[in-house]
């Protein structure tokens, strides 16, 4: 999908944000030219919307490398900048024309201040920005890795990695209407949308809501255009002009968000579908929550019906070309209780040549039956703690898995009833041998993971559709005095901080699993005390990772938007710093005009958001999606801020956009923005706007100019030919700067080129292709 065609507005918020630029972590390689960036302190200034921008449509035209940012300034200067290297600053001066000369020293002198009152915050903020980076990076380098069991949904890593808003590409929307059967409840619907112009949806998940809201769309708008809107619009921004709707297109809002019950309901409603109509347009609506109190009458809400899944089946294999005896011993083999998107992602394997009978046994009631039976039978508490570690601790070896399980079992010990001597004494027979119990219960198996040369053993579920069923038995069977233990087991290893990326990864998949079954249990117990620091840093990349995973399924993607926008509006610090994170890395993929709203709301109010930002931008590059979801707001806000006085708004807007433009991929050290201007040349518009925007202020020239310089270098090392996309650059740049700062920028790449020689020669020719396009446009 590409970007959601709706307005942006502006708003204008926050303080500028005193925090430090981390260097790549890990094995990452540092960036040839680190580049620190200090911001100015000040209050929060109160919000308030700006004027409205109509949000273009950009594509990434190819993937890119996998990228995470890094603004790597939290190491050592090694170029020079600001280190007092007084000798290099001279020099520039004194080849610079007498305004370049004045417009440096004030620049320097601004920066010092700047960077006097910043420096302790940056410190702070540094290792945690750096930990939420290799968070991003970890979950998305797993998403390939063919041993993670995630057993989520029927998200793959390809889809998981596009976004869930936006206009809805030609191909896919095909592929819907080309397999979609019709419910008994269709021509209801077709019905209420021909005669309103909106109607609602309302069904459990999994029941092809959304394919049907496609169908409809394409039904009665009889167009070729559609657009996903994000699940987070309210009915007052669908009616007040937030969502820009044009005539003949087909809008789709797709697990609408629940809003407490009002009783203006039916006017809001009423106020929507006539702006819809007002614009010719046609708007569906689904959502997995029923209509509380009195059904609104002006917008029909018609409750949804699974299609058959027998005739769905049939559909999808005849498409797929298979032998008519294939199609009709799959359809005799299903199972009862296969919910729609079940039975979609069975016939793509059964397409791709896989036997029924074995496909079948992870779907429907077929996937649970063992399960169940397991459960049915009398167990031990040492067998409930064998499910309950291995359910959020799957793929440890054998001595880290009976350490997580000793320490669970002292934890729900109060759950079960006092063992008399002779249960006690057989308790104690089969702690002394846990692996021997571990190899008789049918539903635990042993897998051997190749780590380079070496092979380690790992203990999983026996089918990866087991996980989701084990917890939704346990939630089922078990007591709210086990679920406590289980919490305060899993809170107690986060805190720790014993616990690596790969067994937070695991805990948040166990998490987002338990999700549809416990969801108050998960968010209140689990997400809002972790996100809040009760398990410390651990904790928070864990509820972060959580609302990651549940992005791999369609059915929790907008129930995980909902959650982190709920920690954005905390007045807990801790806890936007949370959402800041969620928000710079797949929950921002899936949904990016949500995460760019969120996140420049909270610029200037600590947790981040500027680095957050930065690392958006990043993932959204590695996804090969659009990365002008950031640069085009980031751009307006800018722009309208630039001829204003200096004032926290202003400030953090420059904050945020100098961090985007700095930031490194910490893999290779190069800035982010020059594998965007190489890979998404439609992009180099905004950058040179943002490039232009930080140049002209004084407190930031410097900084800006050694990032600019930066990312000149770094064009050779991405692309064959970089002497084009310098160009590009440079008129892009030189377009949006005013005449005295095009002066004063040979002297000032000048001076940055000498500040970077330990870095390496510097690239003459580049600059000089750059500088030339600039000057160019002074025609």
């Amino acid at each position: 999908m590409m970007d959601e065609q709706e307005s942006e507005r502006a708003g204008r918020d926050g303080r500028p944000h005193a925090e430090p630029a981390p260097e790549p972590a890990g094995s990452a390689p540092k960036a040839p030219e680190p580049e620190p960036a200090a911001h100015a302190a000040g209050k929060k200034a109160p919000e308030s919307d700006g004027a409205e921008q109509s949000e273009k449509t950009v594509e990434s035209q190819e993937p890119m490398e996998p990228v995470e940012p890094v603004d790597s300034g939290a190491g050592p200067a090694r170029d020079g900048e600001d280190t007092g290297d007084a000798l290099g600053r001279k020099k520039a001066e004194e080849k610079a024309k007498d305004k370049a000369d004045g417009k440096a020293e004030k620049a320097e002198k601004a920066e010092e201040g700047a960077d006097a009152t910043a420096e302790e915050k940056a410190r702070a903020a540094s290792a945690s920005q750096v930990h939420h980076n290799n968070v991003n990076q970890y979950f998305l380098g797993a998403l390939d890795a063919p041993e993670m069991h995630f057993g989520i949904g029927v998200a793959d890593s390809a889809h998981a990695r596009r976004r869930a808003v936006g206009r809805l590409d030609a191909g896919e929307a095909d592929a819907v209407l080309a397999s979609y059967v019709e419910p008994d409840c269709f021509e209801e619907a077709v019905t209420a949308l021909q005669r309103d112009g909106v109607v609602v949806l309302v069904g459990p998940s999994g029941t092809g809501k959304r394919a049907a809201a496609v169908a409809l769309v394409a039904t009665v708008a009889g167009g070729s255009e559609y657009v996903v809107l994000s699940p987070g619009r309210s009915l007052e921004e669908l009616a007040n002009g937030r969502v820009e709707f044009a005539k003949g297109v087909g809008y789709v809002l797709l697990d609408r968000m629940h809003e407490n019950p009002s009783a203006t309901a039916d006017f809001d409603w009423r106020r929507v579908r006539d702006t819809v109509r007002e614009h010719g347009a046609h708007l569906v609506v689904t959502t997995v929550h029923e209509v509380q109190g009195r059904a609104a009458e002006s917008v029909r809400h018609v409750s949804w019906q699974a299609p058959d899944p027998a005739a769905v089946l049939r559909v999808r294999l005849t498409r797929a070309r298979c032998a008519p005896e294939t199609v009709e011993r799959a359809v005799a083999l299903m199972p009862d209780g296969c919910r729609t998107a079940e039975v979609v992602a069975a016939a793509e394997r059964l397409a791709e040549g896989a036997e029924p009978d074995v496909v079948w046994k992870e779907y429907g009631s077929s996937a649970a039956a063992p399960v169940r039976e397991w459960f049915a039978a009398e167990r031990t508490p040492q067998e409930w703690a064998e499910v309950t570690t291995l359910s959020f601790v799957t793929g440890a070896g054998f001595r880290d898995f009976e350490t997580y399980q000793q320490r669970l079992e002292r934890w729900v010990a109060r759950a079960f009833a006092k063992p008399t001597e002779e249960e006690a004494a057989e308790a104690a027979r089969r702690a002394a041998d846990r692996r021997l119990s571990l190899a008789r219960n049918p539903l635990v198996a042993v897998e051997e993971r190749k780590n380079g040369a070496l092979t380690r053993t790992a203990l999983v579920f026996a089918h990866q559709q087991y996980r989701q069923w084990v917890l939704r038995e346990l939630w089922t069977m078990r007591s709210t005095v086990y679920w406590d233990g289980v919490r305060d087991w899993l809170t107690g290893l986060l805190r720790d901080g014993r616990t690596g990326l790969e067994t937070q990864l695991s805990i948040a998949q166990g998490l987002a699993l338990l999700a549809p079954s416990a969801f108050d249990e998960v968010v209140q117990n689990y997400l809002h005390p972790w996100a809040s620091g009760a398990a410390g840093p651990a904790g928070q990349s864990t509820a972060t990772l959580v609302l990651h995973c549940m992005c791999l399924d369609e059915s929790l993607a907008a129930v995980a938007l909902g959650v982190a926008r709920d920690w954005a509006r905390s007045y807990d610090p801790v806890m936007r710093s949370t959402a800041t994170a969620a928000f710079s890395g797949q929950l921002g993929v899936r949904f990016p005009t949500d995460a760019v709203q969120t996140l420049l709301r909270l610029t200037g109010r600590g947790g981040g958001a500027p680095f957050a930002l930065a690392g958006l931008v990043a993932v959204l590059a590695e996804c090969g999606e659009d990365t002008g979801a950031v640069f085009r707001p980031l751009a307006y806000r800018l722009r309208a801020q630039r001829d204003l006085l200096a004032g926290p708004p202003k400030e953090g807007v420059l904050d945020a956009a100098l961090t985007v433009l700095r930031a490194r991929d910490a893999r290779t050290g190069r800035p982010v923005c020059a594998d965007v201007l190489v890979h998404s040349p439609r992009q180099t518009q905004k950058i040179g706007e943002l490039w232009a925007g930080v140049l002209g202020n004084l407190p930031r020239w410097t900084r800006a100019l050694d990032g600019l310089h930066a990312t000149l270098r770094a064009l050779s090392a991405v692309c064959e030919e970089p002497g084009p996309v310098a160009v590009r650059l440079g008129a892009a740049v030189g377009g949006a700067l005013r005449p005295d700062e095009r002066e004063a920028l040979p002297a000032g790449l000048e001076a940055a080129a000498r500040r970077a020689e330990r870095s390496g020669p510097a690239p003459t020719h580049l600059i000089q292709l750059f500088l030339d396009a600039v000057l160019s446009t002074e025609e």
